[in-house]
């Protein structure tokens, strides 16, 4: 199978370069350059990731020697500028950071065939190439002045200051698709492939032993147990589902039917509400209410586990985008944005270590899961369903945690969801939820002076998580939609709408 590999410099979009990649029938492998285990000659292109580091700041153990001539590079952004100075150019950090869509003007390239002289693409960086290196040529260059593309003179090195694998470079898709036909790589990557090597490698890790398999009630914890009943069979495979009191209206009980229908044997249901609710007083920090959250579900885990073999595995639907988002980029240089509740617990990372750690989703990003999903039957309900937070409505309840302040956000959210359903745009939305904010309003009920709280709709578009925009909601809808939440919730006296696009915001917001 013909592969490119991607040497991972930290960068919050380096999964999404693999992703891409799998888009176009290609397979990647993602390397660290701190231990680059790699034979160059196994690989029919290279990509050097962007990284939050700077060329002149975080030294990383790069080895030149992985770059063959005769093998293509592709350097993104850091990439771009590491490829400059490794060919005795020089780089150089602005003064103020080209971010966002910007219009460059092309030059003939390989790398640009079929596009226009003029594009709009993605920025994101505060370093530009200073000295060009002799060995290159400029081949595009942004409305500021600066070098946003160049091209190794005499072998099949490119260099893109933007990022071609965001959807807002809209020409990013071929930039790609030149790239994976430099490296003559047959496209033979597929679906079904990622699902019979993911089962494969359940059965070859786990052999005869219990899987603990922690269904939340997502698309995401959901599969990684459908995955692990198809490779094992319902007899190894414990799905337990904890009753967090965090969930929306009536989903535990969904939940249990859901795994029930499927065919599961030895389902747990543990009730825990008080306990979630008790541990969450008076914690306002969304950090250590993802902390909170993920230790006390790892503890009842472990409590089960214990009852177990002490070689029981676990399973858990991690994605792509969780690793990312908490920092655990291949090579440990990504940014943390927010912990995600599966990923850091110390004996979630114990298991990891041991080797007792079953991620099936983990290479897997939301719109593939989703796919895995229909291959695996999981019912198209919950296929369509938008996705939900591990840790629940506590991140959607901005400040401290109560009963009340659930139950009133369960009440607001139902409502909302409810009018999209309604008003037929629920498939076309591919995330929204009500948020309880932590400030009061005032308003009028009747002839009486009310004061209430204030809730904020979050509604994107997306295709992976990785970037979304704000849906532009029909204002008349909205109307509706506040005038339902603040006549029927008995709490709520504004409503608003959020319209912050990922980036520069997070699709949740804590």
């Amino acid at each position: 199978m013909d592969t490119i590999a991607i040497i991972d410099f930290g960068s919050q979009y380096t999964q999404l370069i693999a992703r891409r990649l799998r888009e176009m029938s290609v397979y990647s492998e993602i390397f660290s350059p701190d231990s680059p285990s790699m034979d160059p000659q196994r690989y029919k292109g290279i990509i050097l990731s962007g990284s939050p580091s700077s060329i002149g700041g975080k030294e990383f153990s790069f080895c030149k020697e992985i770059l063959q001539p005769t093998i293509p590079v592709l350097g993104i952004c850091y990439g771009m500028q590491l490829l400059n100075t490794l060919f005795e150019g020089t780089v150089r950090p602005l003064s103020k950071k080209e971010y966002g869509k910007q219009a460059i003007e092309l030059f003939s390239s390989p790398i640009f065939e079929g596009l226009g002289k003029e594009e709009d693409v993605w920025m994101s960086h505060g370093d530009s190439v200073e000295e060009l290196s002799p060995h290159f040529d400029v081949i595009a260059m942004s409305k500021n002045g600066l070098i946003s593309a160049v091209r190794h003179k005499a072998l099949p090195y490119f260099g893109v200051q933007f990022h071609p694998e965001v959807t807002h470079t809209a020409c990013g898709e071929t930039v790609l698709a030149n790239f994976i036909r430099l490296c003559q790589c047959k496209r033979d990557w597929t679906m079904d492939l990622l699902l019979h090597m993911a089962e494969e490698e359940i059965r070859e890790r786990v052999g005869s032993h219990p899987v603990v398999s922690l269904v939340s009630g997502g698309i995401d914890s959901t599969v990684s147990t459908f995955f692990c009943l198809r490779a094992l069979g319902a007899k190894q495979v414990i799905p337990i589902h904890i009753d967090t009191g965090l969930m929306r209206t009536g989903e535990s009980e969904e939940i249990v039917e859901l795994l029930q229908r499927a065919g599961m044997e030895r389902i747990v249901f543990l009730p825990a509400k008080e306990r979630f609710l008790n541990a969450l007083q008076r914690v306002s920090d969304p950090e250590e209410k993802r902390r909170i959250i993920g230790h006390l579900f790892i503890d009842l885990l472990d409590e089960e586990i214990r009852k177990l073999d002490s070689k029981a595995f676990i399973c858990q639907g991690t994605l792509y985008t969780d690793l990312i988002e908490s920092g655990k980029g291949c090579g440990k240089h990504a940014a943390v944005i927010k912990t995600h509740h599966n990923v850091g617990p110390a004996i979630v990372e114990e298991k990891r270590k041991q080797g007792l750690l079953i991620e099936p989703n983990a290479r897997m990003f939301k719109d593939e899961v989703r796919k895995a999903a229909k291959a695996l039957g999981v019912p198209p309900h919950l296929i369509g369903r938008h996705p939900f937070p591990g840790p629940g409505l506590a991140i959607r309840i901005l400040g401290e945690v109560t009963f009340e302040k659930l139950e009133l956000l369960r009440r607001a959210d139902d409502i909302y969801l409810d009018e999209i359903r309604k008003a037929g745009l629920y498939d076309a939305i591919w995330q929204a939820f009500a948020v309880l904010l932590p400030v009061s309003a005032v308003g009028v009920a009747g002839d009486e002076r009310l004061v209430g709280n204030v809730a904020a709709l979050r509604a994107v578009s997306s295709i992976d998580g990785m970037t979304a925009s704000a849906y532009p909601m029909p204002p008349e809808l909205l109307e509706r939609i506040a005038c339902r939440i603040i006549n029927e919730t008995k709490g709520i006296a504004r409503v608003v709408y959020d319209i912050t696009s990922k980036p520069p915001g997070t699709i949740e917001w804590e």
